[in-house]
Order: structure tokens, then sequence, then C-alpha cells
């Protein structure tokens, strides 16, 4: 098995060891070292590293998985290639378009790139199921996606907007479903407040052939069932699909097919997809050479949709200290 290392021991870096358990041998590295020995004992690691400059420099360790906040992102991105290192970085990649572009100069001079971001919406067993049926009404013309409820935000995540930290897991989701980069991207903000982080946004999208796209994304919405039971809706010109936002159920309704599906319920957030992939890919058993689906030239695009949105409303992703 490969020895990967998990960079920062919080919530997130749990989820990822539960999936890959059993499949890589585990070390650990902590701003905190406590928090790194913790996780180590009691998930069977096989050792912690006391800076990330030290898991670079150990030729044992074959990659990463970056769960640091992500301010911190972009050097251990570039650091971990330089390194030829496997990385596995969570959402969002980095925090503006000037670091995507340092990660892309990196990624793209080094000799066997992988980087993966951890986008789980990708491996929604819903959002295969969209895919599939997808050709039974036609072209698409409209997209309607909703996701409105109340959520804290604490630690770091309070430098972040609403957008970024969580919305782009639905700018993931349009985007591949539309497979393409729209061609106007319009923002509005509603309720931000100046020197404080966005909470809510609606988007409006463009695409070529007139094919427009809404999002709104709330932290700021009271919901009772905390965003359960919020209905998204693609239109084609031969029929529709209605989905849960969360991937409870697909309906699609069309001439030539009407029904009700049920998707993984053993699989709901496409976690445990993700993992496969990202074992997967570590092991080189894809045609495609350390070729992950949730690549950097996705992220890239979805990120270029949120950062537009941002720009466009005057407004930064981060929080100005």
């Amino acid at each position: 098995m490969k020895n990967i290392c998990i960079t920062g021991c919080g919530n997130i870096a749990r989820n990822h060891v539960r999936k890959l358990s059993g499949s890589v041998n585990f070390y650990f590295q902590s701003k905190y070292i406590e928090n790194a020995e913790n996780f180590n004992k009691n998930y069977g690691g096989s050792g912690v590293f006391h800076s990330f400059d030290e898991v670079l420099n150990d030729s044992n360790i074959d990659g990463v998985i970056i769960c640091s906040p992500p301010e911190f992102h972009k050097d251990q991105i570039i650091k971990s290639l330089k390194a030829g290192k496997a990385v596995l970085v969570e959402k969002p990649m980095c925090i503006s378009e000037e670091e995507i572009s340092e990660i892309e100069e990196v990624f793209e001079k080094s000799e066997k790139p992988f980087l993966m971001v951890a986008e789980n919406y990708y491996y929604k067993p819903s959002l295969k199921k969209i895919k599939e049926l997808l050709p039974y009404i036609g072209n698409i013309k409209s997209l309607s996606i909703k996701k409105a409820f109340t959520q804290k935000s604490a630690d770091w995540r309070n430098k972040y907007g609403s957008l970024l930290e969580g919305g782009i897991h639905f700018v993931s989701l349009l985007s591949d479903i539309v497979d393409d980069m729209p061609v106007e991207v319009k923002s509005v903000f509603p309720g931000y407040k100046e020197g404080e982080c966005e909470r809510s946004s609606i988007l409006d999208l463009i695409y070529k052939n007139n094919v427009t796209a809404k999002l709104i994304y709330s932290w700021n919405t009271k919901s009772l069932p905390m965003g359960v039971f919020q209905t998204s809706y693609i239109y084609g010109d031969k029929g529709s699909i209605t989905f849960e936002s969360n991937g409870l159920y697909v309906y699609i309704k069309s001439e030539g097919h009407t029904n009700l599906y049920i998707p993984d319920p053993f699989d709901l957030t496409g976690n445990k997809g993700l993992a496969a992939d990202f074992i997967s890919t570590l092991n080189e058993k894809r045609k495609e050479h350390r070729k992950p689906y949730s690549d950097f030239y996705r992220a890239k695009r979805d990120l270029s949709i949120i950062f537009k949105a941002y720009k466009n409303a005057g407004l930064s992703p981060v929080q100005k200290s």
C-alpha cells in the first residue's frame, strides 16, 4: 500500500481517514502536534511529522492529503508537486485567480503531475443518474439550482464567503451538467454587509446557445429541514429533470422517459466514489495516466466562475484582516 500523509488533523481529515482506511498507510502532520499524535493513535497510523517540509523530504511518502485551511493550499500544493508527491487537496483548491495561475505553472511543468481536488459532488450517484438522463430531455435550455439554509461559520471559515466555501459544490454540480464555461456571469449578494463575508448569493449564468442557469446559495436562510427537500430543475426542449438538491431523488419527465429514481443511499455525498478515484489513480490502474476526474482543470473552471461572481459584484471571497 502507498504511504499517505494527511496534513491538518480536523473533522475533514477524519472523513478522509474513514473512507481510505485499509487502502493506504497513514501518517499525520498538523500545526498542533498533539492533534497529529491523537489521529495516529486513534486511527492506526504509521507515524507523525512535526512539519510539512519534513513530510516532503521523506522519500517514503507517496502523497499528501491537504486538509489545512484554504489560505495554505496554494503553497502546500506547489511544494508537494515540486517534491514529486501525489496531491489530494480539499476544496476550495485556492482562494484567488492569481493563485490558480501560480499552481498551473508548476502543475504543467511537473514530470508526473498528480493533483486531485476533493470535490465530492462530482461523484454523487444523483449526478451520475442526471447525466445518464440528459439525452431524454433534448437540448438543455435552462437550469435552476437552489440550496438555502442556516449555517454558522466557525474558526478559519469566518474568513471566507459562503459561495467560495460551500457554494463551490453547486457550481461544480452545475458545471458538470452543462459541461461548458459560461460566457457571462451575473451576481448579487443579498444582505451583504461591508467588512463581513457574504452569506447569500444569487448567480445568473449565460452559456452559448442561450442556455441559462440560476444558482441560489445561502447560509442565512431559515429552513426547518436544514436545506433538505429543496428542489432543483433542468429544462430541455423535450422534457425536464427535477432533483432534490442534495441528491435524494431524481425525477425525469419527457415524451420517451418518465420515472423516479432513488440513487445509491450508501454514498449520497459522493465521498465513497471520490476515495475510490483517488486510490485508483494513485495506484495507476486507470487508462488515463495519473488523471483523476476531479482534476486541476475542473477546479480551475469552477473557481473561475466563483471569482468572476465576486469580482463583478465588487466583493472579495476572503475577509480582509
